[in-house]
């Protein structure tokens, strides 16, 4: 009995690791996992593989967390009590370093050619925080806005991937898409993209951060850091991170995503608050 006390105890303190932001192919992420997995047992840190049942801020604010990936904006808005552990970079056009940006994103058949030409139109966005589908492009329509409006509706379709579908059966004209995710279904499902196009592209901004809660120590955080870097610069993981457009990591501070609140503020002034 003591041992099966024992085993149990073992189990409840392992830590939660999950990638949901970029999960368009479920056995590349699988892979992804493991690899860290063994990266930081090696480090003495077991950990259990997690695929977020509850809702996404929930997990991210759960107290056994030890690494997720977020989006920018929930970290800065939402996100206040949890630590930044880095970012990866990505191979995805539209990326540098651990930058990235959002593409424009409409029918080919379209004649309108520009933003500016998309006035009175639908949009489709995966949420409102969202820094790639929501913020970034607030940013963008905020100078060409009258009366604090641009776009004539907004369809939250709750993912790029839905956005992107919303594009193909018309019910929406324009969305803006992480490059990363654009990259990753040109891989998986060119099919979905079929007849669309991109017309324009966001500024870069810092990508989507690596998390881990508050509770996680100095001496935690420290070898998260180390297992990432190995992961991206061991040969033994290339095929892993290749599959997922990863070339490599760099710590990041809270701060680093300090710009995407002066964009939401910039658009604020100009009068523009929601799409």
């Amino acid at each position: 009995m003591r041992t099966q006390a024992l085993t149990r105890a073992m189990i409840i303190m392992r830590h939660e690791i999950a990638f949901p932001m970029y999960d368009l192919h479920r056995p590349d992420t699988v892979a992804l996992i493991r690899a860290l997995a063994e990266l930081l047992a090696a480090r003495g840190i077991a950990v259990n593989a997690l695929w977020p049942q509850e809702a996404l801020l929930s997990h991210w604010r759960h107290d056994a967390l030890l690494l997720s990936q977020t989006c920018g904006f929930p970290l800065v808005t939402q996100l206040p009590d949890v630590q930044a552990v880095g970012c990866f970079h990505y191979s995805a056009p539209g990326c540098d370093g651990f930058h990235y940006r959002s593409l424009l994103v409409a029918r080919e058949e379209n004649p309108l050619q520009t933003l500016a030409d998309f006035r009175g139109r639908v949009v489709a966005c995966n949420a409102e925080d969202s820094q790639s589908g929501y913020n970034a492009l607030r940013k963008m329509v905020a100078p060409l806005a009258q009366g604090g409006r641009f776009f004539s509706a907004v369809v939250l379709s709750g993912s790029h991937r839905q956005s992107l579908a919303a594009l193909g059966h018309r019910t929406a004209d324009i969305a803006a898409i992480d490059c990363v995710s654009w990259a990753l279904l040109q891989r998986h499902e060119p099919e979905l993209l079929a007849g669309l196009t991109v017309i324009g592209s966001t500024p870069l901004a810092p990508g989507l951060p690596l998390i881990t809660a508050k509770q996680t120590s100095a001496y935690t955080l420290a070898n998260l850091q180390d297992a990432l870097h190995e992961l991206v610069s061991h040969p033994r993981y290339q095929a892993v991170c290749d599959a997922l457009l990863i070339t490599g990591f760099s710590p990041v501070t809270r701060e680093a995503y300090s710009p995407l609140l002066a964009w939401r503020d910039e658009a604020a002034a100009l009068g523009v608050t929601h799409l």
